[in-house]
């Protein structure tokens, strides 16, 4: 019914079901996950006002609600690393019984999958933390990420006018070849050192 899909590695099916309503993937190799799809295979659909809560479970950690999944919504990208926050309820204890713990470089983590009714499951959403939401979402990312790259452009060419950014207007011409250099430097940058240094800037 459910995949699982680890940025870089093969498609997992290999779902263990705990109870009529639980179920886990293995994450081998824990540590080296940035980003997890998991999604309906479209053999069999949820039963109507039914979906799924996506928990992420860190043995010694605990576990956290990810998102969710519906008929509606029959896919989810979920970014795992620097969001963990752990999230101790009763009500999805049953994942913590299926962990082991192990060394942080070859942990095995767990993707739980909770059947649930909607109206409970759109609670339980509504309750994420605002920066695990914000993480979760593609289009978030995309936009900050590209507000912090203009930031970064528009910082760069107002050091040609002295740094004055108030003489920039939309007349004012930049030449290409500036641009072009700061491209050059930029990519060289994130090659060398990830995008951290455009959190650091804000």
């Amino acid at each position: 019914m459910f995949g699982c899909l680890v940025a870089g590695r093969l498609l997992q099916t290999n779902l263990q079901q705990i109870d009529d309503t639980h179920a886990i993937f293995e994450l081998p190799q824990a540590g080296s996950i940035n980003h997890i799809c998991v999604f309906l295979l479209g053999t069999v659909p949820f039963p109507d006002g039914y979906g799924a809560t996506v928990h992420f479970y860190w043995p010694g950690k605990g576990f956290q609600l990810l998102g969710m999944l519906s008929n509606e919504k029959p896919s989810a990208i979920f970014r795992l690393r620097g969001t963990f926050s752990a999230q101790t309820t009763n009500t999805h204890a049953v994942f913590s019984g299926a962990a082991s713990d192990a060394s942080s470089s070859d942990v095995t983590a767990f993707l739980g999958l909770a059947i649930e009714p909607l109206t409970q499951i759109m609670q339980e959403v509504a309750a994420l933390p605002s920066a695990v939401a914000k993480a979760n979402s593609p289009t978030a990312d995309a936009t900050l990420m590209a507000e912090r790259i203009v930031k970064h452009l528009f910082n760069y060419i107002s050091s040609f006018v002295g740094g004055n950014s108030t003489t920039l207007s939309p007349d004012y011409l930049i030449p290409m070849g500036v641009i072009a250099k700061w491209y050059e430097n930029f990519i060289n940058k994130v090659k060398n050192t990830g995008t951290g240094f455009l959190e650091r800037e804000e």
